[in-house]
Order: structure tokens, then C-alpha cells, then sequence
């Protein structure tokens, strides 16, 4: 595989960490905004462990990811108590207030950025997407995320079959940022260097676009969302200065014409029923 395959392939695993950090708490109904500031929760967590406390890897990118949970966790409770733009401009402030953070943080750089040692290499970014697609598939099979689409569907009647409303959503909302802040802790330790203004407005109004392009209605949406944004801009390099307006057309006349997605419940049902029928 060549080098710039390779790259291309890493960005997409990265983007996908990020679409599923996205699509649990917009799956209860929770457009989460500020995904990029729990991504730098996780890599500036896991790189400080690893640089100032000579913690292994393996370690360091689990505990990332658990500061970037918990921290979602104890926002998520007073946070959640908004709703529909509210809370997305909530967490668009908490994200730039988290960026702004580490951008002023001398300990860990600050603007300069912060090297890390320990370096994950592209087999172990593939196999962490890996991980995330297939716990998401387990999660779309639970009990779980029956109850989160009855909380996005109608959250009074799922109050009174016996759902936690608040509960699903807080919980959600803190296995997205738990997730975010894995992608966030692979991304220092493969590129071994963090700077704040990665982890932008830019980066969580992007993956936003992953999620809705690919569809909210199904766990493959997030998946095919980010493969699209990823690749395609990569197969249009041969019209050099114009792929990018060709592209941005694309989306605009797409999500026009179908706002639910590229990948809907319907769909997915067709392809199920026809796989049987095609191996018989």
C-alpha cells in the first residue's frame, strides 16, 4: 500500500471515530456541536500522560478517552437540560471554550503544540476504527438504542413507558465524547504532535456534515457519511481548483433533494430482504 493511500485511509478512520462520537447523542436527539473539543480532551490527556508520566500507550489512549467521557458526563447533566438549538449552540460555545483552553495552557505548549513520544502506527488507527464500527453494531442491537430512539421520537411518551429520558440522553451524550476522545488520543500519538487549533469549530461543524449526509436513521449512515466526505474530494483531484465547488454543489443539491439521508431505514430493509433472495 502506498504512502498516500495509506494517509488518505488514516484520515478515514479518524473521521469515522468522530461521525459515530456525533451520531449517539444525535441518535437522542442531540446535535452535539463541540465534538472537536472532547477530541482535544483525548489528545491532550493521552499525550500528557504519556510524555510527563511515561504511561504506556496502551494505557494513555484509554484514559484519554475516559477524561473526555467524564468530562461529557458532568457537562452533559447541566447542559442537557436545553434543547433543540439551545443546546447545539451550548456545546458550540463548550467546544471553543475547550480549544481556547489548551490553546492558553503552557503545559502542554499552549499555541506552539505539544510533541508526543509514543507513535500509534496506521495498523493500529485502522484497527481502533475497526473497534468503534463494530461496538456501534453491537449498541444498534441493544436494548439501549431502542430506548435512545424513543427518546428522539418522542420523549413524553418514552417518560411514561418507564424510559429515563434524562438519563439516556446524559449517557449518550457521554459515550459520544468517550468515543471523541479515543479518536482525539490516536490522532496525537499517530501524528505525535497536538496543536489546539486543530481541534476547531471547522472539525465539529464537518463531521456534523458525516453524519446528517450519511444518514441518522441506521448505524451505517455515520460509516458511509464519512467515507463519501473523505474519499470523494480525493477522486475529483483531477479538477484540480474546481473539485471543491463541484463538491460543496453536490452536497447542497443532495441534501435538497434527500434531507434524511443517503442512508435511510427503508433502504437498509430493501437490501436486507433482496441479500437473501440473491444467494438463493
Amino acid at each position: 500500500m502506498s504512502g498516500y493511500l495509506t494517509g488518505v485511509l488514516v484520515v478515514l478512520a479518524f473521521n469515522v471515530m468522530a461521525a459515530y462520537a456525533v451520531y449517539l447523542p444525535l441518535a437522542a436527539g442531540q446535535l452535539n456541536l463541540g465534538i472537536a473539543g472532547f477530541m482535544a480532551i483525548g489528545a491532550y490527556g493521552s499525550a500528557f500522560l504519556t510524555n510527563e508520566y511515561a504511561w504506556p500507550m496502551w494505557a494513555a489512549v484509554p484514559a484519554g478517552a475516559l477524561a473526555a467521557g467524564l468530562t461529557g458526563f458532568l457537562i452533559g447533566l447541566p447542559v442537557l437540560r436545553t434543547h433543540g438549538i439551545y443546546f447545539a449552540m451550548a456545546t458550540f460555545a463548550l467546544g471553543q471554550v475547550i480549544s481556547a483552553l489548551f490553546l492558553n495552557l503552557e503545559v502542554v505548549g499552549g499555541a506552539a503544540g505539544y510533541p508526543v513520544t509514543d507513535y500509534a502506527g496506521p495498523n493500529v488507527v485502522f484497527a481502533a476504527a475497526a473497534g468503534v464500527v463494530l461496538l456501534m453494531l453491537y449498541i444498534s442491537r441493544t436494548r439501549f438504542a431502542l430506548e435512545l430512539t424513543a427518546v428522539k421520537s418522542d420523549p413524553t411518551v418514552a417518560d411514561l413507558l418507564g424510559v429515563p429520558v434524562r438519563g439516556m440522553k446524559v449517557a449518550a451524550f457521554a459515550l459520544g465524547a468517550m468515543v471523541a476522545g479515543f479518536g482525539g488520543a490516536l490522532y496525537a500519538h499517530h501524528y505525535n504532535f497536538v496543536e489546539a487549533q486543530h481541534f476547531n469549530v471547522l472539525l465539529s461543524v464537518f463531521t456534523v456534515l458525516y453524519v446528517l449526509f450519511g444518514g441518522t436513521q441506521t448505524v451505517w449512515g455515520p460509516l458511509v457519511g464519512a467515507a463519501f466526505f473523505t474519499l470523494v474530494p480525493e477522486l475529483l483531484r483531477a479538477s484540480d481548483q474546481w473539485r471543491y465547488a463541484v463538491f460543496a454543489v453536490f452536497i447542497i443539491v443532495f441534501m435538497a433533494i434527500r434531507p434524511q439521508g443517503l442512508v435511510t431505514a427503508a433502504l437498509f430493509r430493501l437490501f436486507r430482504r433482496r441479500a437473501p433472495e440473491a444467494s438463493s
